[in-house]
């Protein structure tokens, strides 16, 4: 059977009006950014595979460069080539380091809820501090720029990757279980097995998830280290400082959380049956193996063009056979799509809402 006009499963051509809706959210997100004195980096679609640090290694495409004859690997998340750079290229750069970055991103295979295997990825890294105030500032710019695409209700689901191994270094008890099972078990709220296993005293944690206030409440009814301590005091404080936007904590979710720190967030939208971006605070490592705190998000922008959202309604005005020059160029100064007839085309053909006639824009 030809494969000609197809493609394979979980990727697909992006057509008019959406391909030009998915340069619209890039440019509308980035400029966002770009206002926050963010400024950008374009790394390759593919490096070799020991130098992308982030993503997991089982999402990856691999194949054999034939130049150097090492594996190279096509990136399935961008984030750690801006640590890269930021930790090699620009390790001199003054801190804190804003950079932001736009471009395709490949997976081996898609999920349940996001089927797509190329995705378009968005997003800002600050490196050089993962401080309260660095988050925050991460998390306003993600805010603000996924408002200016038109995306309505907002919400922010916080998460405390590093709690439950920081607690258990502080001394609460496994039981016979071992941290990652305790993790995974927390992962899936399986509360009989964790009882079973005698870490009974993480069994609270399940339910301490929900509005920030109240989560923080139940929270702090444990005996918390005050390290921990402090962290909710900075996490209620941020909550407070998002404002339109509904906040939650679930303090032990950690799936796609594997390399944050004391924070993670995830971004969802009306009308996204998945989240539409994530992030939160994390380090990168220097070739001399010092690591460097961080903070950034990650936008998924496609789901915002299935949404219908950056489809701009252009003025496109049909230019009859004969028509000057200097007449379209003036058009085009003044905002308008030009579509110029070649062979008695009409408007409606050329999807044109007006045509130039009589010296003057005349409704098709």
């Amino acid at each position: 059977m030809s494969t000609f006009g197809l493609l394979p499963e979980g990727l697909r051509d992006r057509l008019p009006p959406q391909a030009q809706a998915l340069a619209s959210l890039l440019r509308t997100l980035t400029d966002v950014c770009a206002s926050h004195g963010y400024e950008r980096v374009a790394p390759p679609l593919a490096e070799y595979e020991a130098s992308l640090a982030s993503g997991s290694s089982r999402e990856r495409l691999r194949f054999t460069d034939p130049v150097s004859q090492h594996t190279l690997a096509l990136r399935s998340d961008i984030t750690g080539q801006v640590g890269r750079i930021a930790v090699t290229r620009l390790a001199q750069a003054a801190r804190p380091l804003r950079l932001m970055y736009a471009g395709p991103v490949l997976r081996v295979r898609g999920d349940q809820l996001s089927p797509e295997r190329e995705r378009t990825q968005a997003g800002a890294e600050l490196i050089g501090s993962n401080a309260s105030t660095a988050v925050a500032e991460i998390l306003a710019v993600a805010i603000e720029a996924l408002a200016a695409t038109g995306l309505s209700g907002l919400s922010v689901d916080l998460t405390m990757p590093s709690l439950v191994a920081d607690l258990a270094a502080a001394g609460w008890p496994l039981g016979e279980a071992s941290l990652a099972q305790v993790q995974a078990w927390l992962d899936g709220k399986d509360i009989g097995t964790l009882r079973a296993a005698g870490a009974d005293a993480f069994v609270p944690l399940i339910a301490a998830a929900g509005p920030v206030p109240a989560a923080i409440a139940a929270l702090k009814q444990l005996d918390l280290p005050d390290p921990v301590l402090n962290r909710l005091d900075a996490i209620a404080s941020l909550a407070n400082g998002l404002t339109g936007v509904t906040v939650t904590l679930d303090p032990t979710e950690r799936h796609g959380f594997e390399y944050q720190t004391w924070l993670g967030f995830s971004l969802f939208g009306a009308g996204l049956m998945a989240e539409v971006g994530r992030g939160g605070a994390y380090h990168v490592q220097h070739p001399d193996g010092r690591a460097e705190a961080a903070v950034g998000f990650s936008l998924y922008v496609d789901g915002l063009v299935d949404l219908g959202l950056g489809q701009d309604s252009p003025r496109r005005v049909l230019l009859p056979a004969g028509t000057k020059a200097a007449a379209g160029a003036q058009l085009r100064r003044d905002g308008w799509v030009t579509v110029a007839a070649l062979a008695g085309e009409d408007a409606a053909t050329m999807r044109c809402s007006h045509i130039w006639a009589d010296g003057a824009v005349q409704p098709a």
